[in-house]
């Protein structure tokens, strides 16, 4: 079972002791922090089976901005400046590199919302857009692309109040699967599926 598969579930069993409590309908918050984002350990393989990929983690600032429609429950947009990763074949070394982008929208709810610590949890949909690809080593001067992804999204975090504002601590889970191109051909799939572990400070307005 997946790390935040684990934490899903011990939340889920956590809620019936929470106390109710709103955060209201029509407030804003925003999240400033950073992330690192880090791909499952297995990220597919290329030509036939042949070439097992290996893809690197990035840190990256990010920003959230949720609206509650209603007491407890919002909407969130994520963003972040682009991350950046190296592309590693197994038995040649890294090969390249990419930058993407990942913003997510998701429906969140959250429990205990006026109280000093307020579990969250939120399903959504992921897109994550590739560029800036570069190649080296064993390919060297070839043209390496990365498909745009769609894909599923959820995340579980903890708000910890201090003053008017509050230190969140969390974990997104996104499906990201990426078609591999070198010189126009496709030669497999990555299948990136990260966590993106990090904490930020959520102004409330």
């Amino acid at each position: 079972m997946r790390p935040l598969s684990i934490a899903l579930l011990a939340l889920a069993c956590a809620v019936p002791a929470l106390p109710a409590a709103a955060q209201s309908a029509g407030e804003w918050t925003v999240a400033i922090g950073a992330h690192n984002v880090n791909p499952k350990s297995d990220n597919g393989t290329l030509a036939d089976g042949t070439l097992p990929l290996s893809i690197g983690s990035s840190t990256r600032p990010t920003i959230a901005v949720e609206y509650f429609v209603r007491d407890n429950l919002g909407i969130e947009v994520l963003a972040a400046t682009p991350f950046r990763h190296d592309i590693d074949i197994d038995g040649l070394g890294q090969v390249g590199s990419t930058k993407h982008l990942p913003p997510t929208l998701s429906l969140q709810y959250h429990f205990n919302g006026t109280g000093t610590v307020s579990p969250l949890v939120g399903v959504g949909v992921n897109y994550t857009t590739f560029f800036d690809e570069e190649t080296r080593g064993a390919l060297a001067g070839s043209r390496l692309a990365l498909s745009n992804s769609w894909g599923l999204a959820a995340h579980v975090g903890v708000d910890f109040k201090v003053g008017n504002g509050a230190i969140r601590v969390d974990a997104r889970w996104m499906d990201i699967d990426s078609d591999v191109r070198v010189d126009g051909a496709k030669l497999g799939t990555a299948n990136i599926d990260p966590i993106a572990y990090g904490a930020a400070y959520v102004l409330k307005f």
